[in-house]
């Protein structure tokens, strides 16, 4: 589950469908100032959106299920 956010914080430019396209040309090797670029994210605040998101959802444990009543 992607919780990318859809609009920029800052500006509200729609930003959330240009997600998946920048994650899969990065996973190839490109350059991310140069996919940025070329999706048209100049502005820093958009910018910013796609250089600290960390999808950490597919990455949680259920750690709830071990453990046992004290």
């Amino acid at each position: 589950m992607n919780k990318f956010p859809i609009r920029c914080f800052t500006c509200g430019k729609v930003i959330g469908h240009l997600y998946k396209e920048y994650s899969y040309r990065i996973a190839k090797g490109e350059d991310r100032g140069k996919v940025l670029d070329d999706l048209g994210i100049t502005r820093y605040c958009c910018r910013r959106h796609f250089l600290g998101f960390e999808n950490v959802a597919d990455d949680t444990i259920l750690v709830n299920e071990y453990v046992t009543d004290v």
